[in-house]
């Protein structure tokens, strides 16, 4: 028998948790928003601490906090860079 606690939720388990759809997970996850994720051989995974970190930044004392989703700055590709597609004229 394993003792030891759950450490890791995969996108199921979370979804819920939270009462929502996996497909948000998938949602945040793409956009760079939520919760830090591990991706192990094709398979996500949440880990008990970065969910319950992401809680925390969530609670709000009233309505009027603006709740802000934590962000990866994107990485830009060739033609994803400002200004990639920006022509020089004369």
């Amino acid at each position: 028998m394993n003792d030891r606690p759950i450490k890791h939720l995969n996108q199921i388990e979370l979804s819920r948790r939270w009462s929502i759809s996996p497909r948000t997970l998938e949602r945040w996850r793409w956009l760079g928003q939520g919760p830090r994720y591990l991706k192990i051989g094709g398979r996500v995974v949440y880990r008990l601490e970065d969910i319950e970190a992401f809680e925390a930044q969530q609670a709000r004392a009233s309505t009027a906090e603006v709740p802000l989703l934590p962000t990866r700055k994107p990485s830009f590709g060739q033609s994803d860079r400002p200004g990639a597609n920006m022509t020089g004229g004369a």
